[in-house]
């Protein structure tokens, strides 16, 4: 079986280097690109099962090269920069990041957090089709359709919602939700969480405002509602 597909977009050589070198030293295979738009050419060419990724890029920086690649593909992004507030990170999320490292990092980290976003991503292709009420959750295909209306959801948000969805009426402190969906190693906290849950309703929900599948429980946490059909 061929090692997994890594491109690494980062302008900075050395950097690039080090992590090339310590994932090829883990074994996946390593393609590179030293701007934004070549990322996004590379991307087609190779099609790699993860992406890691500079903010600070020139031609196209790091955030609309995920905004793109988030238009047609669920492939695993690890932003790396050397942006540390909570607001940069969760504009990352929102764009579709799925993980943060924040630069100087650990490589050991580094590695850890590649394999832990491949493992995941792994696991939900396994997974059954879940129906609730008008939803359909594909996670061979990061797919959810409301009858026959396809809506777009970036990793984190599929992630979240299958793992509600997958025990209906059960509630879930936000704690619960950033283990579930960030791991242990995780390095946000609870707003990005609610955060998440309402960039999901707004595009899952027929009125955001008054959710019917994703519910807020005071004081506790959240729950999916909604029944196997």
């Amino acid at each position: 079986m061929m090692n997994p597909t890594i491109l690494i977009v980062e302008d900075e050589k050395k950097i690039s280097d080090l992590v090339a070198k310590n994932l090829e030293a883990a074994g996946f295979r390593c393609y590179r690109a030293m701007d934004g738009q070549k990322g996004l050419e590379e991307f087609k060419r190779i099609q790699p099962a993860l992406i890691v990724l500079d903010i600070m890029l020139p031609q196209v920086d790091g955030l609309e090269v995920a905004r793109r690649i988030r238009r047609d593909s669920t492939v695993p992004i690890l932003m790396l920069t050397a942006r540390s507030t909570e607001g940069d990170k969760v504009l990352g999320f929102e764009i579709g990041a799925d993980d943060y490292l924040t630069k100087p990092f650990s490589v050991i980290e580094l590695v850890a957090r590649v394999r832990a976003l491949l493992r995941r991503s792994a696991i939900a292709s396994e997974d059954e089709v879940l129906t609730r009420g008008e939803l359909i959750m594909d996670p061979s295909r990061l797919e959810v359709k409301r009858g026959e209306e396809s809506i777009d959801l970036s990793t984190l948000e599929f992630n979240l919602l299958y793992f509600l969805a997958s025990r209906p009426g059960r509630v879930f402190s936000r704690d619960a939700l950033m283990e579930q969906v960030w791991g242990d190693d995780r390095i946000v906290d609870t707003r990005s969480i609610d955060s998440l849950i309402s960039r999901l309703r707004r595009k899952i929900e027929e009125d955001p405002s008054r959710p019917k599948h994703i519910q807020t429980v005071w004081g506790a946490g959240y729950r999916f509602t909604g029944t196997s059909s």
